[in-house]
């Protein structure tokens, strides 16, 4: 298993932008079951997250978070769906977690991905 960085970007400050953080993980794969680094978010409510890149067959992205860092389980959107990610798309995440990451579950040779995460505090 690899771990993919994590990159974490903040928009300009202006009012339109006031508490957002945007992080991003790239070059995720399957043929090294690629995780994302641990992103440490715990004060940021609103969360949404965009998979994209090529999938290829059978290809899987999991949205994983942590209370703790150390022991993971799958996050849901709101109406209580697992973020098994098999489409490219955005989904809001339920959970207010104070660790999340990508999972990459399945795919094939193909499958490069880019996930990314945009965080809102509730101000």
């Amino acid at each position: 298993m690899a771990t993919r960085s994590l990159t974490i970007t903040t928009p300009p400050t202006t009012q339109d932008y006031e508490g957002i953080i945007l992080a991003s993980w790239s070059g995720l794969t399957f043929a090294t079951t690629d995780v994302g680094a641990a992103a440490e978010f715990p004060n940021f409510a609103d969360r949404t997250v965009q998979v994209i890149g090529t999938l290829g067959v059978g290809g899987s992205v999991r949205i994983e978070g942590s209370l703790n860092g150390t022991d993971w389980v799958v996050l849901t959107d709101p109406q209580g769906n697992n973020l098994d990610i098999t489409s490219l798309k955005i989904e809001a995440i339920s959970e207010a977690t104070r660790y999340i990451r990508p999972n990459v579950t399945a795919g094939d040779g193909t499958t490069n991905l880019t996930v990314l995460l945009m965080c809102k505090k509730v101000l």
